[in-house]
């Protein structure tokens, strides 16, 4: 697969902003002529994966998450949402549904949304580094594809 077009995006982790990357990651995918289903699935994905970085990454102060987002001539999407925080000591147990480490009343379904609504998450964390989630989705009628 070749990436046709690319993008990178930074913010500061304030849940004031994650509309914002939903918003831009949305307005990316439209050359893959998505649906308003597939929009909103990524955009919810996307939504969780930023929440998580500006809830557990930087939980006593602020940081930076990173998006970089790429689309290849198969009309698949690969988006990154990255953070320099305190990473996660145990993925396989972050990503099982109902567990939070956080003190409030969350209900611990991030992963299992973006699993949800995404051919495909993945997470590479290091305690004390940071973590990125990949998300891919296929938009199989991108490019003339059927």
């Amino acid at each position: 697969m070749k990436t046709v077009n690319e993008m990178k995006l930074s913010f500061i982790s304030k849940s004031a902003n994650e509309s914002f990357a939903r918003s831009a990651v949305a307005a990316f995918l439209l050359p893959l002529d998505p649906t308003v289903a597939e929009i909103a699935d990524v955009k919810t994905a996307v939504s969780e994966a930023v929440t998580n970085a500006v809830v557990h990454a930087y939980p006593d102060t602020f940081g930076t998450v990173t998006i970089e987002a790429k689309l290849t001539d198969k009309g698949r999407a690969v988006i990154k949402i990255r953070d320099r925080g305190v990473g996660i000591p145990d993925i396989k147990q972050a990503m099982e549904p109902l567990y939070t480490t956080s003190a409030d009343e969350r209900a611990g379904l991030g992963f299992a949304v973006m699993q949800s609504f995404m051919d495909s998450v993945k997470v590479r964390s290091t305690v004390g580094k940071g973590t990125t989630v990949t998300l891919e989705k296929n938009f199989i009628r991108a490019y003339g594809q059927k």
